[in-house]
């Protein structure tokens, strides 16, 4: 890029921009025409209008999806005008705002993670819209469409959600040992990250019960109660999302809730007649051209892939656990659903394999 525009592009991306509206459109500013007398230069009156879509965008990982953003200005002040572009992701946590992309005219700048993911789409006169290729599950959120014209700014909010699923994670060592960091970690270990409100908002409302708290993405502590009980707030407490607040992300210890999103490929079983420890296991599919599955993809295929399968098998951190749609004799609870024998020191079973 030419050097004073990448200065341009970078000042945008890093400035702090506050939508607002004035009533004008001004020209130019108020200058100074160099013979000590003040000129102030006319207006025009039209005004910047951007929209964006009301409802939320889906999607899910790995595919390829487009946030709507269109201007206009009323009046109409005709042909094109060469107007300046910033997009941004909010935060959960409500801090400094998430650098997208910004642009002027055809060139453009993308940033962090959406390098090489994002670009604009501009097939009609006055569109602005947020094209981001192979999403990811940290892709979910709020981003803000901003559009820039002299003194002009206008923004507006788009929703972008994956279709996934959230389910409770505990480490080996039992529950509650997870600060904040290590509950990052600890999802994105099983192919997931921390959930938003958002997503544990909607897995409640499709049926999530939990009694143990766990992080949140925004450094809350939260569970989701559908059958109000004593150990869980109290008989008299409506169903609901019970919350801790924010907790200290380095010296609390709860467990986590993870999101993960649907798969690029397949998971599948395998299986010996006298089962299998964890170690041959992971040979076993890394043999048949795939890896032992984690948590978040047995989930995934079991939601959105409907796995059903009544036998155990080991996942990747050495837990065993198997999927049923169809509940059935001698394969758990009446409700469908990922079982979990634990984490087995000992003991000789099947495999979850995954495979794009």
């Amino acid at each position: 890029l030419p050097l004073l525009l990448k200065a341009t592009l970078l000042r945008l991306a890093s400035g702090s921009y506050h939508p607002f509206y004035n009533g004008f459109y001004y020209n130019h500013i108020m200058n100074d025409d160099s013979n000590g007398q003040d000129k102030v230069d006319y207006f025009n009156g039209a005004r910047l209008v951007v929209e964006t879509s009301k409802d939320p965008v889906y999607s899910y990982n790995g595919a390829n999806v487009t946030l709507p953003c269109h201007y206009r200005y009323e009046p109409d002040l005709g042909p094109k005008r060469k107007i300046r572009i910033k997009w941004s992701k909010l935060r959960d946590d409500y801090t400094k705002e998430q650098d997208v992309m910004v642009a002027i005219g055809k060139t453009y700048m993308a940033f962090g993670d959406f390098k090489g993911r994002a670009h604009l789409r501009q097939a009609s006169r006055h569109e602005a819209s947020l094209v981001i290729s192979d999403v990811r599950l940290k892709d979910d959120g709020k981003y803000r469409c901003e559009v820039i014209d002299g003194l002009e700014d206008e923004s507006d909010v788009v929703d972008l959600r994956l279709q996934g699923i959230v389910f409770p994670y505990q480490p080996p060592r039992g529950q509650y040992r997870l600060n904040f960091h290590e509950a990052e970690q600890v999802c994105q270990d099983q192919g997931a990250v921390l959930a938003n409100f958002n997503q544990l908002f909607q897995a409640w409302s499709e049926g999530l019960d939990w009694c143990n708290a766990g992080w949140l993405a925004d450094g809350t502590v939260q569970y989701p109660i559908r059958l109000p009980r004593k150990p869980c707030g109290g008989v008299h407490l409506a169903p609901g999302i019970r919350s801790y607040g924010p907790r200290h992300r380095h010296l609390h210890r709860f467990d986590a809730f993870c999101f993960s999103s649907a798969l690029k490929g397949e998971v599948f079983y395998l299986d010996r007649p006298a089962g299998m420890t964890l170690e041959a296991a992971k040979q076993s599919c890394q043999d048949a051209g795939a890896e032992i599955a984690r948590v978040g993809q047995l989930y995934s295929a079991w939601k959105f892939l409907g796995l059903d399968r009544c036998n155990a098998g080991w996942l990747a951190d050495g837990s065993v656990r198997y999927p049923i749609v169809t509940p059935r004799a001698n394969c758990g609870p009446a409700e469908p659903g990922v079982r979990s024998f634990g984490f087995p020191r000992k003991g000789r079973f099947g495999v979850f394999c995954y495979r794009e």
